[in-house]
């Protein structure tokens, strides 16, 4: 009977460690306590669950025999339930079994094993409740074995950044560029990659593998003897993150983006997130060259004030801003793309994109400055730039059904919210935001949202929200700014927005229906069910 019982509980465990996992790693196994948080913003999750009435049935179960068995069709009907569930449930970010994973897992079962080998040594009378409880407190007991495992992750760490840096080491004529900033590192990393590649062989850091230890997985597994230009993506959660990516690829050349909010809950002030984002400048030799945003007040402040860096070579871009080195001037757009004009040394340069955004005719512009220092002919980046086509899910055109969709869902900041809104804006026809909001902005996160609520409303005919709660603040202010409120849907999951979005256009079927898709949070985000408002 108990070889049965915990067969049952050791399947129920393992499916219930794969979605405790797939949350830690999407918590990016709790960096700056993301996992924690989590737990803490989801307690009726946590603990409000099935095995709570399994493990009073085995309190009772030495007087009771038949609680055991009745514990074991509970075990089993929730295993079956989960399964059925997990299957059939649609995810954004899939989990990964990375070798880290594996690790966790081992220890884990480690860990679960010793009451058993106890048992078998010794018999005793409470084995299966101490496996239960073990069970029920999963999402902690993965937390403990992190911690576990800290001493065995370092010296992980520590052997593949050792590879990294003998291959680095081999490679002294590598020109290394390092990209940072609050949000557009993915986009202007792209670009720069898609324009040098017209004179050299360039390897830019995949997907968003944006951290310390993505960087070394670029170095040992992506980056080739003839490859001679790297760049770096750099991203960070808290202060001399950055400094530590800089001090292992050393980069000479240097892109800040923009800085903004994004982060605002770790960083707490934009001082220090802007303070953080310029260790990359700060990192750089003597003889380094970095492009800044002079449409940037963060970055324009920071260097009058604050810069140590004063070796460091400056080249400032700008949106028509005359003192920038490289401005953009005559911007036009439609839903097919851009076109601008560059200045630079009193020429003028006739520049067409596929790329939405006017934040994308920043990124494109710091890639022109730094590939005009790299000695890439003007017109060959101009020929590149016509050719770029947008990244998935980066203000991304794309048709479904009768929806002509503006997908830009990969994640969401207040600059970059704005930016999308003025995208739709320009379109001719029905406008419709689909968002859950934006999160991760710590105090000013209420107001933010709040902000974003008024600037949907000054746009949009419609406004699709996912998660009641989550989007409570941006609905305040669509309302308070004149919205109708039969215009607001709510909803829980963004899939069911398709089918409101079809309803609207039948209601609407002498007009084309634009949906922007701003922001498509994690799974980790999810408020579950479904409801709807009209």
């Amino acid at each position: 009977m108990i070889t049965l019982f915990l067969g049952i509980l050791l399947i129920y465990n393992l499916v219930k460690n794969y979605h405790a996992l797939h949350i830690f790693q999407q918590n990016l196994y709790n960096t700056n306590n993301r996992y924690l948080k989590w737990i803490k913003k989801r307690k009726k999750e946590v603990f409000l669950s099935l095995d709570i009435l399994i493990i009073i049935l085995l309190i009772f179960s030495y007087k009771f025999k038949i609680l055991i068995y009745i514990s074991g069709l509970f075990y089993l009907f929730n295993c079956l339930y989960l399964i059925n569930y997990y299957k059939n449930m649609k995810v954004k970010k899939p989990f990964i079994i990375t070798k880290r994973i594996i690790r966790l897992n081992i220890t884990y079962y480690l860990l679960f094993l010793i009451p058993i080998i106890i048992y078998f040594i010794k018999p005793y009378n409470y084995l299966l409740l101490i496996l239960s409880i073990f069970t029920y407190f999963n999402y902690f007991i993965i937390y403990l074995v992190n911690i576990i495992n800290k001493p065995i992750e370092k010296l992980v760490y520590k052997y593949y950044e050792r590879l990294a840096k003998k291959k680095l080491h081999s490679m002294p004529n590598l020109k290394v560029i390092g990209i940072t900033g609050s949000y557009g590192k993915t986009s202007s990393k792209n670009i720069l990659s898609h324009v040098l590649s017209s004179k050299y062989i360039v390897r830019p850091t995949p997907r968003n593998l944006n951290t310390p230890y993505g960087l070394m997985i670029t170095i040992n597994s992506y980056l080739d003897k003839f490859d001679e230009v790297l760049i770096a993506e750099m991203g960070a959660y808290v202060n001399l993150e950055i400094k530590e990516m800089c001090d292992f690829v050393k980069p000479k050349y240097a892109i800040l983006t923009v800085i903004g909010e994004a982060h605002l809950e770790t960083f707490k002030t934009r001082e220090n997130i802007c303070k953080t984002k310029f260790e990359l400048v700060e990192s750089l030799p003597s003889d380094g060259v970095c492009v800044l945003n002079k449409d940037d007040p963060y970055q324009v402040e920071y260097v009058k004030n604050s810069l140590k860096n004063k070796d460091v070579k400056i080249i400032w871009i700008g949106i028509n801003n005359k003192d920038a080195d490289f401005n953009a001037i005559n911007i036009k757009s439609d839903k097919k793309g851009m076109s601008f004009d560059v200045s630079y040394q009193d020429n003028l340069y006739h520049v067409e994109t596929k790329l939405l955004g006017f934040h994308n005719v920043s990124n494109i512009l710091a890639s022109i400055a730094l590939g005009v220092e790299l000695k890439v002919p003007i017109m060959d980046m101009i020929k590149k730039i016509k050719s770029l086509m947008p990244i998935e899910h980066r203000l991304e055109i794309k048709k479904i059904n009768n929806i002509t969709m503006i997908d830009d869902a990969y994640n969401s900041n207040p600059t970059g919210a704005k930016n999308a809104l003025k995208v739709l804006e320009m379109m001719d026809g029905i406008k419709v935001i689909v968002t859950p909001g934006m999160v991760e902005l710590g105090a000013e996160e209420e107001s933010l949202n709040y902000e974003f609520g008024k600037n949907i409303a000054s746009v949009c005919d419609y406004a699709i929200l996912i998660g009641e709660k989550r989007c409570e603040n941006i609905k305040r202010g669509i309302l308070e700014s004149g919205f109708k409120e039969n215009h607001i849907i709510i909803l829980n999951r963004v899939v069911d927005a398709f089918n409101k979005l079809e309803e609207l256009k039948r209601k609407n079927s002498k007009e084309e229906v634009f949906a922007l898709f701003e922001n498509d949070l994690p799974d980790i985000y999810s408020e579950g069910g479904s409801k709807n408002e009209n």
